[in-house]
């Protein structure tokens, strides 16, 4: 009898959708015997449900890096349509037939998600732990964690963690966000502790950017004025901040959207530490957590613990640093 892991409905949706993909030939192998062959069409039909009226060809082995199994191929055609290979895992003694996923982590998660070319504060360059968070200058949420979270964590890493903010505007829900975005860039560009204060500005007075009229040309006017004061208390070259304001040049904070998508990025705050994707709101104990793990995976030793200066259930949140949900496109 053929052993075999179980095939999910997922796999047979998957290949159900495969159907209509081109056509496609077994690789070149040892062709199996027409009995173990049948074996292994019988054992995925029954684990699929597959209907009688698709076809099934198995190709033959073919060497895998898996000791003591080879690959195989599988096809399956209905209707004249031949799906893609689907590859199994098949054991050099023919009883034992398995189907698994295969991950490279030969990268380190810490350059996942890169932090290049972006102003950080507390820890240097080459810091063992750095946070990069996506960050949305008008996210009431953001500003939460702005506010509570980093702070604490520099007071106690020190230099052992750098962090990074990568920009993430919800332009649907923010209107202002993204000009606040690539004003703060603006400066960053001849300035990082400029960028800083601006950032620690804006996050603290969020709901002042429109004026008593709240309007969206009152935001911008605030915005580019704070960023010109920021300048001038920083001595920067006045001609180019000013040409980068009136610009807004929206490259940038665009790309940055485009890579936060790309890693799965659909609310602010959201925070990857050395790689490690933290969201919704947690104690900050955890936050802790992760960050001693990942000291100690980088060779450091972290800090001594921290007792909670308050009950689990009341500690402060991170991530959100709020008991309130994460703030999501198309909410407030």
């Amino acid at each position: 009898m053929l052993n075999a892991v179980r095939l999910s409905r997922p796999f047979l949706f998957a290949l159900m959708l495969a159907t209509a993909g081109c056509h496609a030939q077994p690789p070149a192998g040892d062709k199996l015997s027409p009995e173990l062959a049948r074996r292994v069409e019988i054992l995925i039909r029954s684990k699929t449900n597959l209907p009688p009226s698709y076809d099934i060809v198995v190709g033959p082995r073919t060497p895998s890096d898996v000791p003591n199994f080879d690959e195989i191929t599988v096809l399956f055609s209905a209707e004249g349509k031949t799906s893609k290979p689907m590859t199994f895992l098949l054991s050099k003694d023919g009883k034992t037939l398995a189907q698994f996923s295969k991950f490279d982590i030969s990268k380190d998660p810490k350059t996942l998600v890169s932090d290049a070319g972006r102003p950080g504060r507390g820890g240097p360059a080459n810091a063992p732990v750095v946070i990069v968070g996506f960050d949305d200058l008008e996210c009431p949420y953001c500003a939460k964690m702005h506010a509570q979270l980093f702070p604490a964590l520099q007071e106690r890493y020190k230099d052992q963690v750098r962090i990074v903010y990568r920009d993430f505007p919800l332009n649907e829900i923010h209107p202002w966000a993204q000009r606040g975005a690539i004003d703060a860039n603006c400066l960053a560009a001849q300035s990082v502790p400029g960028y800083w204060n601006l950032v620690d500005y804006i996050h603290a007075h969020a709901g002042e950017m429109g004026g008593t009229e709240k309007t969206l040309a009152k935001a911008n006017e605030t915005l580019d004025k704070l960023t010109r004061e920021e300048g001038t208390r920083q001595k920067v070259d006045a001609t180019a901040l000013n040409q980068c304001i009136e610009k807004q040049d929206d490259t940038a904070v665009k790309a940055s959207i485009r890579e936060g998508a790309e890693l799965g990025v659909e609310a602010t705050p959201a925070l990857y530490i050395n790689g490690e994707k933290l969201e919704g709101a947690l104690p900050i104990e955890y936050v802790y957590r992760m960050i001693d793990s990942a000291l100690i995976a980088a060779g450091q030793t972290p800090p001594p613990p921290v007792a909670p200066a308050v009950p689990a259930q009341q500690a402060t949140p991170a991530a959100g640093v709020s008991t309130q949900p994460a703030n999501r496109a198309g909410s407030q």
